[in-house]
């Protein structure tokens, strides 16, 4: 197990820097000056040309990427143009907000869909279980941005519960978790059905029954924890998803998160924080598929990383 952690590590490396220069290199081709944007409209000539001189803007494509990566080497993500202020520091000031939805968006999917999953896989009655799915099938077609807009309509407007943009504390932060959480729900609700389904047709399943054991005790000890490992190998993936849902729903939502903050940078043109916010959210993504596998021995034993085990 240690060392397949650590050649996932190593395996890092690469994708990161692979990262670093495809983000750099579609900032360059981006239309737009950074440096013009930042000094606005009333700038001359001779400052655009100034402020390029001096962000290195200039300098060869090569001598800027190697430039940046030595930089991102130290742990420093660079200074951001328009403010002149650390990209690490503007994205760790943003960060709680950013794992506050991410997280409370989990859960949901978590509860309601592995929920869902388990009473249509579980269930005699087919209507119950032609309801789970209908809907499930609608939480995956309906788009974030319509739910998004319809529940601001519905809940901020008309009903006045919440907060229309911006607000703080629990109440304001559940509509942008619902609307983030209900794509992702839907579909785990589809595979944990399915994987629920498949467990309890197998042999250790009837042998169970055929004991006399409860149809709760089955499903509790012996099929849940099985119908899981499918469903956990998506869960890094959903998450990866979550986070690059956020660029929409805290943008609709005004919420002062890492979503809203990439927008805001992409629009200025500050490369600094482009780069930066996806560095972090790639690396992120990379961690949680590291978490993902190494949580696949503690659902199922069986599953070994070493290959002189697996092969006895």
């Amino acid at each position: 197990m240690i060392s397949y952690i650590i050649k996932r590590i190593l395996l890092l490396i690469p994708v990161l820097l692979g990262v670093i220069l495809l983000t750099f290199l579609i900032a360059q081709v981006t239309p737009g000056d950074p440096a013009a944007i930042a000094l606005g409209p009333m700038a001359t000539v001779q400052d655009i040309a100034d402020l390029r001189s001096h962000l290195g803007l200039d300098d060869p494509l090569h001598i800027q990427f190697f430039r940046y990566l030595s930089r991102v080497v130290q742990g420093d993500l660079g200074l951001s143009i328009r403010g002149q202020t650390p990209v690490l520091t503007e994205i760790l000031l943003r960060l709680p907000s950013t794992v506050k939805l991410t997280s409370l968006a989990m859960a949901m999917a978590l509860v309601f869909g592995v929920g869902a999953g388990l009473i249509a896989a579980v269930t005699r009655r087919k209507s119950l279980e032609g309801v789970v799915m209908v809907t499930a099938l609608i939480g995956i077609s309906v788009p974030s941005f319509w739910m998004a807009i319809l529940c601001i309509v519905v809940f901020g407007v008309n009903l006045g519960w919440v907060s229309v943009v911006g607000g703080e504390g629990f109440k304001n932060l559940i509509l942008p978790a619902f609307t983030l959480s209900l794509a992702p729900g839907a579909f785990l609700a589809r595979l944990t059905r399915s994987s629920m389904k498949e467990v309890i047709r197998e042999d250790y399943i009837r042998t169970a029954r055929a004991k006399g054991l409860s149809w709760f005790r089955i499903t509790e000890v012996h099929a849940l924890k099985n119908s899981m490992i499918p469903v956990v190998t998506v869960i890094g993936l959903q998450i990866a998803a979550m986070l690059g849902g956020t660029v929409f729903i805290e943008s609709v939502f005004a919420r002062p998160g890492l979503g809203r903050f990439a927008v805001n940078a992409i629009a200025n043109r500050d490369f600094p924080q482009i780069q930066g916010v996806v560095l972090f959210l790639a690396s992120a993504y990379a961690v949680l598929n590291l978490l993902v596998d190494i949580l696949y021995t503690v659902l199922d034993p069986r599953i070994s990383y070493n290959r002189k085990d697996s092969s006895k």
